[in-house]
C-alpha cells in the first residue's frame, strides 16, 4: 500500500489499530522451550521472554495472533519487533538475529494483512520500534548524574539497523512507539531520516510517546505539547499517545495533543491501569466506551489498544469509532513554538505573509 491509499482511508474514516501482542503471547503461556524451538535449542543464554525470537521459532504463534486482531476489526497490524534491535537483544545475546527478526516479522503479519483485506477495506503492516531498554537522558547511576550507559550514536545505530529491516521487507509504515525518552526518540528519526540518503523508499512515520504515571510527563519530564513540539520536524503520519496509562487517564493528554496537531492523532491506550498482580481488568466495552466518547469529541483518528488489550477490545473500539468522522487537523500555526520540558509559544511572532499569534 502507498501513503496515498492509507490517506484517503484515514481523510474518511477512524482507523483501527490492532492491540497488545505481549499480551497474546502470554496467554500462551510459553515456556522456555517454546522459546527456542529446535533452531536455538543449544543457544547458550536464557532465551524466555524474548517475545521478538517467536516469529523465528513459533512463526505459526505469531501469524495466528494477527489474523485474531484482523478478524476484530484491525486496519493496520503491528509487527512483532518491539525489541528486534540490537541493544535490546544483547540481553539474549541475539545482536546477529535483528535484520532477520524484522524481516520474518514483517512477512508474518502481510500474510494476516493480505487474507483480510478487501478491494475496499486495505489492510496495513506498522514496523514497530520500540525505545530500547536503555534511556540516553537519564544516569542509571544516581551518584553519577552525568553518566550515560548508551549514547545517541549506538541508539541510532541500532534504530537505523531495524528500520532499515522493515522498510526492505515491505513495511507500509514505521511506528516508533512507547517513547519514554525523547532524545532515544530523536535518534529513531534521525536513523530513519538517513535511510533516505541510502536509497530506500522510507513509508509513512507514526510517533507514539507514553505518560509514564499521573504527573503528566514522560519519563524524562515533557509534557505532551512539549512532546509533540519536539516531534513535529519529522512531519509524521500520526502523532500521540499509547501505553502506561488506561484511556481514562489518557484523555487529558490526548486532548492536550488534538489541540496542537497539524497531523492525524493516534491513541491506543492499556485496559485501565494495571491490578497488583500487574494485570489489567478493564472489559472491552469499558475500553471502547472512553475511545468512543473520544471520537465524537472529535480528538481522534488511529485509536488501539496496548497492554492488556484482547482481540475483544479491538472489536468493541472498532464498533465504537465506526461511522464517526476523523479528528480534523489544526491549521499551521503562524507562530514560534519551541519545546523543553513545557512547551514555549512565543506571542508576537509569525511566519511572513502570515498573522501574528
Amino acid at each position: 500500500m502507498t501513503d496515498h491509499d492509507i490517506a484517503e482511508h484515514a481523510a474518511r474514516r477512524i482507523l483501527v489499530l490492532d492491540g497488545a501482542m505481549g499480551t497474546m503471547i502470554q496467554q500462551s503461556k510459553p515456556d522456555e522451550a517454546i522459546y527456542r524451538g529446535t533452531r536455538f535449542a543449544d543457544h547458550p543464554q536464557d532465551v524466555g521472554g524474548n517475545n521478538e525470537l517467536l516469529s523465528l521459532t513459533q512463526p505459526q504463534m505469531i501469524r495466528q495472533i494477527h489474523e485474531d486482531f484482523a478478524a476484530a476489526g484491525a486496519d493496520i497490524l503491528c509487527t512483532n519487533t518491539f525489541n528486534a534491535n540490537a541493544i535490546s537483544q544483547a540481553d539474549y545475546g541475539m545482536q546477529s538475529l535483528v535484520a532477520e527478526m524484522n524481516a520474518e516479522s514483517v512477512r508474518l503479519a502481510r500474510e494476516a494483512a493480505e487474507a483480510a483485506a478487501t478491494p475496499d477495506r486495505p489492510r496495513w503492516v506498522a514496523g514497530g520500534i520500540g525505545p530500547t531498554n536503555q534511556t540516553a537522558s537519564i544516569s542509571p547511576d544516581v551518584n553519577n548524574p552525568g553518566f550515560r550507559r548508551i549514547g545517541f550514536d549506538d541508539l541510532a545505530a541500532a534504530y537505523g539497523e531495524a528500520a532499515r529491516a522493515l522498510i526492505e521487507a515491505g513495511a507500509d509504515l514505521l511506528l516508533v512507539e512507547t517513547i519514554f525518552d525523547t532524545l532515544n526518540a530523536k535518534a529513531a528519526l534521525y536513523a530513519i531520516d538517513s535511510l533516505h540518503d541510502k536509497g530506500l523508499d522510507v513509508p509513512p512515520l507514526m510517533i507514539s510517546g507514553t505518560i509514564t504515571d499521573r504527573s503528566g510527563r514522560t519519563l524524562t519530564g515533557q509534557t505532551p505539547e512539549a512532546f509533540y513540539v519536539s516531534m513535529m520536524h519529522a512531519n509524521p503520519f500520526s502523532i500521540g499517545l499509547n501505553c502506561a496509562l488506561g484511556a481514562e487517564e489518557m484523555r487529558a493528554h490526548i486532548r492536550a495533543i488534538a489541540g496542537l496537531a497539524e497531523t492525524r492523532v493516534s491513541a491506543y491506550p492499556n485496559a485501565g491501569l494495571p491490578n497488583e498482580m500487574g494485570g489489567y481488568d478493564e472489559q472491552p466495552h469499558e475500553t471502547a466506551g472512553h475511545l468512543g466518547e473520544w471520537a465524537e469529541a472529535g480528538l481522534v483518528n488511529i485509536v488501539g489498544g496496548c497492554c492488556g488489550t484482547t482481540p475483544e477490545h479491538i472489536a468493541a473500539i472498532a464498533r465504537a469509532v465506526a461511522g464517526k468522522a476523523p479528528r480534523k487537523a489544526q491549521p499551521p500555526a503562524r507562530r514560534m513554538r519551541l519545546s523543553g520540558l513545557e512547551m514555549f509559544e512565543a506571542a508576537g511572532t509569525g511566519t511572513p505573509g502570515g498573522e501574528a499569534a
